[in-house]
C-alpha cells in the first residue's frame, strides 16, 4: 500500500476541525493522523491497519518505522504514538536502562523511553478527550524525531550484534 491509497488527498489541518453552534470543536483524528503522516513519511512508507480497534498507522521516518494507533473517537479512546529504539538484551543494560532515565528527565518532553515486548521504545499516549490537532502533529513528531535522533547512537553503544 502507498501514501495515495492511505491518504485520499492533502487536507488541511484546519479541515479537519469542525465547529458546531456550541462553539465545541470536533475535531476528525483519523484525518488529523493521516495529515501529520503524510508530511512527515518517507518513501512512500505510510500504511494503515482498520479494524475493531480502531487504526493501527505504520510510516518510516529517517532510519525508524513510526507506530501510530488510535482506538476510536469517543473521548475515552487513546491516540499512541511509539518506535523501536533498541531490541532486548543488550549489552551493559544497568548502564543504558540509567541512561535512558536520565534521558525521560531531560529531553523527551511529553514522551518518554520504556519497555514494550522485550524491546526499548520511546512512545506518547493520551485520552483523545480534549486533543486538538496541534497536539496530534507534536506527539506524533517528537516521537518520530526522538526516536530518529537517539536509535543509532543507542544501537551502536548498546545492542548486541
Amino acid at each position: 500500500m502507498n501514501t495515495s491509497d492511505l491518504l485520499t488527498g492533502e487536507v488541511a489541518m484546519e479541515d479537519n476541525v469542525n465547529q458546531d453552534e456550541s462553539l465545541v470543536y470536533q475535531v476528525n483524528h483519523k484525518e488529523e493522523i493521516e495529515t501529520v503522516i503524510s508530511s512527515l513519511e518517507e518513501n512512500d512508507s505510510a500504511m494503515v491497519l482498520e479494524n475493531d480497534g480502531g487504526y493501527l498507522w505504520k510510516f518510516q521516518y529517517g532510519s525508524v518505522e513510526v507506530f501510530v494507533q488510535l482506538t476510536g473517537e469517543n473521548d475515552d479512546d487513546l491516540l499512541t504514538v511509539w518506535s523501536v529504539i533498541l531490541p532486548l538484551p543488550a549489552k551493559n543494560e544497568p548502564d543504558l536502562m540509567k541512561k535512558l532515565l536520565e534521558m525521560n528527565w531531560s529531553g523527551t518532553f511529553e514522551t518518554c523511553f520504556s519497555i514494550f515486548d522485550n524491546q526499548v521504545v520511546i512512545s506518547s499516549q493520551r485520552t483523545i478527550a480534549d486533543l486538538y490537532p496541534s497536539e496530534i502533529s507534536r506527539i506524533i513528531t517528537l516521537v518520530a524525531s526522538i526516536a530518529d535522533e537517539n536509535e543509532d547512537a543507542l544501537m551502536a553503544e548498546y545492542a548486541n550484534n
